[in-house]
């Protein structure tokens, strides 16, 4: 049995839960959001602590069991504190800027790159060089970040490209000439 799963999750205050069969909705002072309950899985509420059980012994039902409950427990940390990424452009002429609810990335191509962001993600540039992800759906901010890196990844003899705050690159030597 996952030590994980079994573990209560405390819920801050100003976080409210609402179960509807198998859809749980919690809001919180940064927003709403909701998570599906794979078969399997119950949720009930004791106090103000929320208790994963399991209530089938199917073959997926024990490994979705601890995965679920961090999820929950992600969900309530992003509606109460938002979740952050942060990302440096490097290389000569390099920059973001945000437009509206897109970002102008000149990456070296012969065109600029428009990002558009989806919904519930915030981007802030600080520097030409540093942008920053936020948002409470902790996996999405994640993919966000992750497909903007994948633009232009960086490379490992200039380290040229898009790379996560505080991301090490290997780096390779050069040629050597005669």
């Amino acid at each position: 049995m996952s030590r994980i799963g079994k573990q209560p999750i405390e819920l801050p205050s100003g976080v409210e839960v609402r179960l509807q069969g198998q859809q749980m909705h919690i809001k919180g002072p940064k927003g709403e959001i909701s998570h599906p309950l794979p078969h399997g899985i119950a949720v009930r509420m004791e106090d103000r602590r929320l208790v994963v059980e399991r209530t089938a012994e199917s073959e997926k039902v024990p490994a979705l069991y601890g995965l679920t409950r961090t999820l929950i427990q992600n969900k309530i940390l992003g509606v109460t504190r938002e979740f952050e990424k942060s990302l440096e452009i490097t290389g000569v002429g390099y920059r973001a800027q945000l437009q509206g609810r897109a970002l102008q990335l000149t990456l070296g191509f012969s065109h600029p790159v428009q990002f558009p962001l989806p919904a519930g993600i915030e981007a802030e540039v600080e520097k030409q060089t540093l942008i920053k992800i936020r948002g409470i759906d902790k996996q999405l901010v994640g993919q966000v970040a992750a497909n903007l890196r994948a633009l232009r990844k960086p490379e490992p003899y200039k380290g040229k490209g898009i790379k996560y705050a505080g991301e090490r690159i290997r780096r390779k030597e050069g040629k050597t000439g005669k």
